[in-house]
């Protein structure tokens, strides 16, 4: 006996039917989900999303921390140096936790009906939208993000012309963007 299940859930880190699967349920909640609605894919962005996505902010801290350092050989500081290295590692690490929150709250769905994305920490938000009414998506690299096999992908929706959603630094980003458009072109109606 053959299955009617699409061969499109060797990414899907959820089963077929994520209302029912504890795992997928922990990712989202089953609310936001139809009855009988197939996941397709349910992702995170890459673990790599920690370091990579505030590269500019922590680049900042060490160099500012690096600075005052520096300040502080050419003249003395109302500071001592451990205390400047203790702010410079503080701030780095109030940034990187803030980051792993950022990435412990999103999650990226593909269903048979729709694409979902959650994000925030204490402002959550939802994006969903029918496939029927994404026009088209667009995949980008970012330096940061080729160097580790990272991609973005954007969905556009009718009526804008700006990127409603992203999936930001996902892995393998070709074979998910086509495990999209193969979706889409299953489903939409």
């Amino acid at each position: 006996m053959t299955s009617t299940k699409p061969d499109l859930d060797r990414h899907a880190e959820a089963s077929p039917n994520a209302a029912g699967d504890l795992s997928s349920s922990m990712l989202l909640p089953t609310e936001l989900l139809d009855p009988g609605e197939v996941v397709i894919l349910m992702l995170k962005p890459s673990v790599w999303y920690i370091l990579l996505a505030p590269l500019r902010g922590l680049v900042l801290i060490v160099l500012g921390t690096i600075g005052l350092l520096w300040l502080d050989d050419l003249m003395p500081l109302p500071i001592s140096r451990q205390d400047i290295l203790l702010l410079g590692v503080g701030l780095f690490g109030i940034r990187v936790f803030w980051q792993f929150l950022q990435w412990l709250s999103r999650v990226y769905v593909l269903t048979d009906q729709r694409i979902i994305r959650v994000k925030g920490v204490f402002h959550v938000h939802v994006f969903e939208t029918a496939l029927k009414q994404l026009q088209h998506t667009q995949l980008s690299f970012l330096v940061r993000e080729r160097l580790w096999g990272l991609g973005t992908i954007s969905f556009f929706t009718a009526g804008t012309d700006w990127a409603e959603a992203q999936w930001q630094m996902v892995s393998r980003p070709l074979e998910l963007h086509q495990k999209i458009i193969q979706t889409m072109n299953r489903y939409r109606r």
